[in-house]
């Protein structure tokens, strides 16, 4: 139990950070939760705290949420696979976490959980990579995990510097309720129940459901280690195995056609072009592809000895997941 405190958590209004604001509340904390004014109302609802509008990019807003506060949870991220101009992603993720951290510091913040990802680790070719193998800037594909990598980098930074007490946390793959956009992961979790994925590439990913995520925040913050790094993921599950969980839900045939990834990238191109036209996400994407070279597998042994971390079977996330989706209308 926190016994009343309070705690800023950044970027409620999307998935994980619902999830995590909801987490906190659980644990006696009374929740602080940052939004801006143009984010989507569907996860502000039944909030179980306050919410204050700001961006985690501008320095006023974000010491005006801290003040007061015991504690932070920097949730909120650019999170996009592709933008018309990647760097976007790239500045939004690297000067947001700068202006979050730097309000901290300023603000005296007590504790602090940041959240990173799983993006800033590299694969283990036939096994599952702990935290002990971290990319770099110039290793990571694609704007997002370069975005990741950066952002995270400066956090380690602060902390050996300037004594920022923050801990981070590397969610894998999170599925589950609240996915408003929806997220990557989510939308192949649509598209899939809508009976628009019949093939696969021969990739994995390590699947978590998001309530287990955001419980791992609350530990972390609570056991976690200052500058230490905790992976919160599930299981390792591969993609043609996930399709066919989600078509046994639905009542679909599973997708039994692998396909080679070389005859997919002039698609991939002709994806983002007809996305940059449109204004909109592509489904498909050249660094999604190079991605997808490697299984993203991952364990969470260091989270489950030193905070007591767990994960719920991925096959019950997945039907949350759907569930969720359905209740939306996002599946027919």
């Amino acid at each position: 139990m926190a016994n009343g405190e309070t705690i800023l958590v950044t970027g409620v209004s999307g998935f994980v950070g619902a999830a995590v604001a909801r987490a906190f509340a659980a644990d006696g904390w009374q929740v602080r939760g940052l939004a801006r004014t143009t984010s989507p109302a569907t996860n502000l609802e039944d909030f179980p705290g306050t919410i204050v509008r700001g961006d985690m990019l501008d320095a006023a807003s974000m010491r005006a949420a801290l003040a007061g506060c015991d504690a932070l949870a920097h949730v909120a991220a650019d999170y996009r696979l592709w933008a018309p101009d990647p760097e976007d992603i790239v500045r939004h993720n690297r000067e947001g976490t700068r202006t979050v951290m730097e309000a901290a510091l300023a603000a005296g913040t007590r504790r602090i959980v940041y959240t990173s990802s799983v993006a800033t680790i590299a694969p283990l070719a036939g096994g599952a990579a702990d935290e002990t193998r971290p990319l770099t800037e110039a290793t990571a594909i694609g704007a997002y995990k370069r975005s990741k990598v950066v952002a995270e980098r400066l956090v380690e930074q602060m902390v050996k510097e300037r004594g920022l007490q923050a801990v981070i946390v590397n969610p894998s793959t999170p599925i589950g309720p609240r996915d408003v956009r929806p997220t990557p992961t989510g939308r192949i979790l649509v598209e899939a129940a809508n009976g628009k994925m019949p093939a696969f590439v021969d990739t994995g990913l390590n699947l978590v459901h998001v309530d287990d995520v955001a419980r791992g925040h609350v530990l972390a913050l609570a056991k976690g280690e200052i500058g230490r790094q905790y992976i919160l993921g599930g299981e390792d599950v591969m993609l043609e195995t996930l399709l066919g969980e989600v078509a046994r839900h639905v009542g679909r045939k599973p997708p039994t056609v692998s396909l080679p990834r070389g005859p997919l990238m002039p698609l991939a191109y002709v994806s983002e072009a007809w996305a940059k036209l449109k204004g909109r996400e592509p489904m498909l994407t050249r660094d999604a592809l190079r991605m997808s070279h490697y299984r993203m597998f991952f364990a969470s042994d260091r989270a489950a000895t030193e905070l007591g971390y767990g994960a719920r079977p991925w096959q019950q996330a997945v039907g949350d997941a759907l569930a969720w989706f359905r209740g939306q209308g996002m599946i027919r």
